[in-house]
């Protein structure tokens, strides 16, 4: 039955704002740190994708074990670059081709926590990539899986992975709408998803995370403008989000991650920021902005047979010309500036505590009221602010 699970009202009124919230809730705030990667400083005669210089950074993680940093480097480049935790490069891993560890046009990348492997998705080669903790390429999954380019998309191929405590593999296949899970040894073991718009369906499952509370699968739906969460069977329990670009909006979610709280991070990417919920797809908080011009226009996305830069660029810190792939390790959100060449390190501040209603305030009081009565309805309900649904 599907049910109202929770509400939250949020008052607004000449010096009040009242937030009513029932469970506990993760007061979550994003700094900025730092950068990784810069631009191609093509004034100079600098190719975008040479080391250290960064194009479409659409897949981040970092390794346990060092530290470094590997972030996928497309548009040419065709390899994955490796830094170290203070932004130095060190190298790169693989080159352009069709052959054993080649890439052509690497995308989504992750570590297996079970074997410390290295998982890459690899677009035009219709397959995922593994190579051992050092770099050396062991084999390849998914050969021939991945759907091709779809009308109206510019992105295509594996597009998401992430891992299960079985060390299962699971592996966003953007344009046939579904994820690939994989066993271990590589080999498909079933699918989650169909195409379209209803509940529990996809289009274009740009980010895929998985809770190592829950097991629940949480899903950057970015042609829907909204995040799914499917628990571990990929039936569908809660939706959240619509187009546009007020808080709790979406115009074409990609990266997705969720913290030891199950709180949700999502970078919405024409929005050009990153957008935080509690478990339940309350909005907490929101970092970044589009990057702007000296008139203070917004900086449009590069024409496809051009340098993959916006023009002028705007690398003032919190400034995103689209935000891209993202990975959150040891309390560091890393976020892909997708068109300005570089990925923005940001510091989360993530502390548990209840929210309650001001007292002092009548419209206080009449929350918590509404609150007590919505909790008991035995029905379905859409938030009209996040347009969420939720199966309980």
């Amino acid at each position: 039955m599907k049910a109202l699970k929770n509400l939250s009202i949020a008052i607004a009124s000449t010096g009040y704002f009242v937030l009513a919230a029932a469970t506990q809730a993760g007061a979550v705030s994003l700094t900025y740190n730092t950068s990784i990667g810069r631009p191609a400083d093509l004034t100079l005669g600098e190719i975008p994708g040479m080391p250290g210089t960064l194009a479409v950074p659409q897949g981040i993680t970092k390794q346990s074990e060092t530290g470094n940093i590997f972030i996928s480097a497309g548009r040419g480049a065709d390899r994955v670059d490796v830094f170290d935790s203070s932004g130095n490069y060190i190298k790169g891993i693989g080159s352009t081709g069709s052959g054993a560890g080649q890439f052509k046009e690497p995308s989504t990348l992750e570590f297996s926590p079970k074997t410390g492997n290295l998982y890459v998705g690899d677009v035009n080669n219709n397959r995922v990539n593994v190579f051992d903790s050092q770099g050396n390429y062991l084999n390849s999954i998914g050969q021939g899986q991945f759907g091709g380019l779809k009308e109206g998309r510019l992105f295509f191929g594996p597009s998401g992975v992430t891992f299960d405590k079985d060390n299962n593999i699971y592996v966003g296949d953007f344009s046939n709408d579904r994820i690939i899970k994989f066993n271990p040894n590589g080999e498909i073991i079933g699918s989650i998803g169909s195409s379209g718009t209803e509940f529990g369906q996809l289009q274009g499952p740009a980010g895929v995370r998985i809770s190592s509370n829950t097991g629940n699968i949480y899903v950057a739906d970015q042609f829907n403008n909204r995040v799914q969460v499917l628990d571990p069977e990929g039936k569908p329990l809660l939706t959240f989000g619509k187009l546009g670009a007020e808080l709790g909006e979406f115009n074409q979610p990609i990266g997705i991650e969720v913290d030891e709280n199950d709180n949700i991070y999502v970078a919405d990417s024409i929005n050009s920021r990153v957008q935080v919920f509690d478990k339940n797809g309350n909005f907490l908080t929101a970092y970044g902005q589009p990057a702007v011009n000296a008139s203070g226009q917004i900086v449009p996305p590069p024409a496809l047979d051009g340098p993959p830069y916006g023009n002028p660029l705007d690398l003032e810190p919190g400034k995103f010309n689209w935000t891209g792939g993202t990975s959150l390790k040891d309390g560091k959100l890393y976020v892909g500036d997708f068109f300005q060449g570089r990925v923005q390190v940001l510091d989360v501040n993530n502390t548990n505590s209840t929210r309650i209603p001001e007292a002092s305030s009548v419209l206080g009081l009449a929350a918590l009221v509404t609150f007590a009565v919505a909790s008991k309805l035995k029905r379905n309900l859409v938030s009209p602010a996040l347009n969420k649904t939720i199966l309980k």
